[in-house]
C-alpha cells in the first residue's frame, strides 16, 4: 500500500521522476503474489494503484541501489539491520519515524483484521508518503519543517520494505 500511495503522491505534485519506488519483504513465501484483495479494494476506492505490484523479497543490492529502505515495524527494522551490509546501515529507518506525531514505531498489520484495519494503515501510508516527498535527499524530514523550495529534488531513491505474510 506504502509504495502505490508514495507513488500516486509524488506524481500527482509532479516529482515522479524525481524518485524511484519500491518494496519488498524479508521472507520469500509470498514473492510473485499480487497484494491482499482488502489493501487492493481499500487503496481503489482512495484513488490509488496497486497495479504491477507482485510481492519479492529484499535483496542485498537493494542496500546499495536504494537511498533510503523503510522498515514498515521494529521487527522488519532488526531483520534489515541484521542482513543489511554495515556500510549501508544508515539507509534503514523506520516508515513511522515520517509520521508526524505518531508515538507508535509499528505500521499495524491488518492482515488478520478488517477493512478498517486496511483504512487505517493507508492513512499512515499516506501521511509518512507526504512527509517523505517534501524532503530533500540531505534533509532529515523526522527533524525539519519542509518547505516549498524542497520540490526542487535531486535524484532520491525511496525504498518501502514490508513483510510481506
Amino acid at each position: 500500500m506504502a509504495e502505490a500511495v508514495a507513488r500516486s503522491i509524488a506524481k500527482t505534485d509532479g516529482i515522479a521522476k524525481s524518485f524511484i519506488f519500491d518494496s519488498a519483504g524479508t521472507i520469500s513465501n509470498f514473492a510473485g503474489q499480487a497484494p491482499d484483495e482488502r489493501a487492493k479494494q481499500v487503496t481503489t476506492e482512495h484513488g490509488y494503484s496497486m497495479d504491477g505490484i507482485k510481492a519479492r523479497t529484499i535483496t542485498i543490492r537493494d542496500f546499495e541501489k536504494f537511498d533510503l529502505i523503510l522498515a514498515m515495524d521494529r521487527t522488519i527494522f532488526l531483520s534489515l539491520q541484521r542482513i543489511c551490509p554495515e556500510a549501508y546501515h544508515s539507509k534503514v529507518r523506520l516508515f513511522l519515524d515520517y509520521v508526524p506525531n505518531e508515538a507508535s514505531d509499528d505500521v499495524p498489520d491488518p492482515y488478520y483484521g478488517n477493512l478498517v484495519g486496511f483504512e487505517h494503515v493507508l492513512d499512515l501510508c499516506e501521511k509518512g508518503a507526504r512527509t517523505l516527498l517534501r524532503c530533500t535527499p540531505t534533509q532529515d524530514a523526522r527533524l525539519e519543517q519542509p518547505s516549498a523550495h524542497m520540490f526542487f529534488l535531486k535524484r532520491i531513491r525511496k525504498f518501502l520494505t514490508w513483510n510481506q505474510r
